[in-house]
């Protein structure tokens, strides 16, 4: 067995406040860790500054290594922790940003970033779209992240789990309205895949959006593992759940059920083609 526990931290960003933000992160991963030892936390999309930044965004952007990965590393690393969250990178030149996540070793150190692949037609303007769907080796397996949107893509899953994928993370900000998407999205893609899905989904609300949260784990039979619910008001909380998984049951159910080679990719040239 490989018996791992994840936590999945759904909380509401403050729009273009970063240290505000980084302190209230610093202080679940210290109320998450406190009695409990955890080997991964994940925080939502773009948890570091919030959704609608517009512009702003370029001033809030960090080339990596960055502040907030200095910040958050160092909280991590009294616990022994891996941590995964959103946040806008930059790179060399200024005006190119990125709708990114990184995935923090148990020392705190970058183990490696995302870019998001799949942009929204209003988030195009803003950032620059990624181009790799990398598959990261940590200390206790495969991890492969997605952000928000790259979920409604089932290409994206599958190729992270045709390239060892055992986990996968994936921090959002998905509207209220569209919240049964979000949900039928990850129990979709770990049965389609065989593989664990570790959905984050931020709350509150900006300008013109309102966040969601149904943040759950869900198991490579679409079984949850865990899941943060709503409030006495029926309105999504700021919480977090802890899940126990056993990441040996995603070889287990490939070789039962025999999707991966059951495919018979030679038929589905469809799929590359451009619309």
């Amino acid at each position: 067995m490989r018996e791992i526990v994840v936590a999945i931290a759904q909380f509401h960003p403050r729009l273009g406040e970063l240290q505000p933000n980084l302190d209230r992160m610093g202080d679940i991963i210290d109320h998450i860790c406190a009695t409990q030892k955890v080997n991964l936390i994940v925080f939502p999309e773009l948890a570091t500054t919030g959704y609608e930044c517009g512009v702003k965004f370029t001033e809030l952007a960090e080339q990596i290594p960055a502040y907030t990965m200095e910040t958050l590393g160092a909280r991590v690393a009294r616990y022994e922790a891996h941590l995964a969250f959103g946040m806008v990178v930059k790179h060399k030149v200024e005006s190119v940003v990125y709708d990114a996540a990184v995935l923090l070793g148990p020392d705190g150190a970058l183990i490696g970033q995302y870019h998001k692949v799949h942009l929204k037609p209003e988030e195009r303007p803003i950032f620059r779209g990624g181009f790799k769907l990398p598959v990261f080796q940590t200390s206790f397996g495969m991890v492969g992240i997605l952000l928000g949107w790259d979920m409604a893509f089932p290409e994206a899953v599958r190729s992270l789990s045709l390239d060892g994928a055992e986990l996968i993370v994936a921090p959002a900000s998905w509207e209220t309205q569209a919240i049964a998407e979000w949900q039928t999205y990850l129990r979709a893609r770990a049965f389609e895949n065989s593989v664990f899905v570790a959905g984050v989904n931020r709350i509150g609300d900006e300008y013109t959006y309102s966040f969601g949260g149904e943040s759950a784990v869900i198991g490579p039979r679409g079984e949850s593992y865990a899941s943060v619910g709503r409030d006495e008001n029926d309105r999504p909380k700021e919480a977090y759940a802890i899940a126990k998984i056993d990441l040996d049951n995603v070889k287990k159910y490939r070789e039962e059920l025999q999707i991966m080679q059951s495919r018979q990719p030679a038929v589905y040239r469809g799929v590359v083609r451009n619309y």
